[in-house]
């Protein structure tokens, strides 16, 4: 047998039996004493008198056991339970027959709802900061969706009231329902994945996220940080129908649409049926009506069209333009032969008046043309010498004649040729 002294460090030649790690372990812990925790209750248990249950970090994935012992259970409020945020006095104790540690719980009692709420509300300013919550970008709601998602816990009466009301206000309303839980360490985790997945299918139209009522520490994980952004990220609308109404947890916020119920959701997600049936008899009605009084109009107004005498009798209208057409062609007739024969009496003034100063009517007076060689009227007998030969134009032909003597001769005489031209 390897003898070892109890202060000097193990070697693998002289190593510590398990019972003296097990005392140093269990005085180390008892050297630190009762301590404040703060953590979320994951399991709570009791048996025999005493409260077997687990403790969890807030923020890491870190849990330890914990047990109230039956002395001290009437000290710690009756109502805490499972997803209860809370602080405790604990005094860490190490088993030493089992190896395992456990914390001895000696107070115990729910977070200060002050605490939450600044913590809650910090958040709520930094992510509105961040323009989730701006109104700019919420979606509207499809009026009547193919596929609706729906995230709530299993077999609860917020999945029946959801499914139960939307039915009775659309029957063929098609429903994709993914449980989650509402409540507990794992619940926030377990609904971002279910809205994760439903934004995923390209069916689902719009994603209700529900559950029934709750006081305010079971409502804070519709308040986590991760499951906010997701929906802020989600690409579907989405609805957050949390049955509460005194406490808003961030998922109302940066929901596209608040209900106050699932029931109110289920009301919000798609139209009543006999409400729409409704509206399209109205509409009908109102078209009928409408087509009717267009219809009456108008045979009201062909009737005004057909009773004008145009349209009545057209044939009197015929007759009475014949008789105007007849006297017009008459007095055109008249009015013609009356310009005819003023402009001929007319055309013999001025033809009388043309042969009265006709050249000819000279001529035929005895009156003739003296033409010097050049072709121009003799006007002067100057222009013509004796022996200059000349043209007689007289009324019936043309005589060739030549000056006899010169113009200072008392008479002037021609000697009339032998050429005769007659006109």
């Amino acid at each position: 047998m390897v003898e070892f002294a109890p202060d000097a460090p193990p070697t693998v030649d002289a190593p510590w039996p398990v019972g003296v790690l097990s005392a140093k372990i269990k005085g180390w812990i008892d050297r630190l004493g009762a301590v404040w925790v703060e953590g979320e209750i994951t399991q709570w248990g009791v048996s025999g008198g005493n409260v077997y249950g687990k403790l969890k970090d807030l923020e890491a994935d870190v849990t330890v056991g914990f047990t109230v012992w039956s002395s001290v259970k009437a000290r710690i409020p009756a109502d805490l339970k499972q997803g209860d945020h809370v602080v405790a006095l604990v005094k860490p104790n190490y088993w030493v027959k089992g190896g395992s540690l456990t914390m001895q719980v000696f107070e115990m009692k729910h977070v200060g709802l002050g605490d939450l709420l600044e913590r809650l509300e910090r958040l709520r300013q930094q992510l509105a900061a961040e323009g989730l919550f701006s109104s700019a970008r919420k979606r509207p709601l499809p009026f009547l969706p193919r596929l609706i998602g729906l995230v709530t816990g299993k077999d609860s009466d917020a999945e029946k009231d959801v499914l139960r009301n939307a039915q009775l206000r659309w029957p063929s309303v098609r429903f994709r329902v993914v449980h989650a839980a509402v409540q507990g360490d794992r619940a926030a985790s377990e609904v971002t994945a279910a809205v994760r997945t439903l934004d995923a299918d390209p069916e689902v139209d719009v994603i209700i996220v529900a559950r029934g009522g709750g006081d305010f520490q079971n409502l804070l994980v519709f308040s986590d940080e991760t499951l906010v952004r997701t929906v802020a990220a989600c690409g579907t609308p989405l609805i957050s129908a949390i049955g509460h109404e005194a406490d808003r947890p961030l998922l109302d916020d940066v929901a596209d649409l608040r209900a106050s119920t699932p029931t109110d959701a289920a009301k919000r997600v798609v139209p009543d049926v006999a409400e729409e049936l409704a509206r399209v008899a109205q509409a009908r009605s109102r078209i009928g009506t409408r087509l009717t009084s267009l219809l009456t109009h108008e045979i009201d107004r062909l009737q005004q069209i057909r009773s004008r005498p145009v349209l009545a009798h057209p044939v009197l209208l015929v007759d009475a333009r014949a008789e105007d057409l007849t006297r017009y062609v008459a007095r055109s007739h008249e009015l013609v032969h009356r310009i005819v024969e003023r402009n001929l009496t007319r055309v013999g003034e001025l033809a009388g008046q043309l042969r009265a100063l006709s050249p000819q009517g000279t001529l035929d007076r005895g009156y003739a043309i003296a033409q010097l060689p050049s072709g121009a009227a003799l006007r002067d007998a100057a222009d013509a010498p004796v022996g200059t030969p000349l043209v007689l134009t007289v009324s019936r032909g043309r005589v060739s004649s030549t000056v006899s003597a010169g113009a200072d001769a008392p008479t002037a005489r021609v000697a009339a040729g032998l050429h005769v031209e007659k006109s």
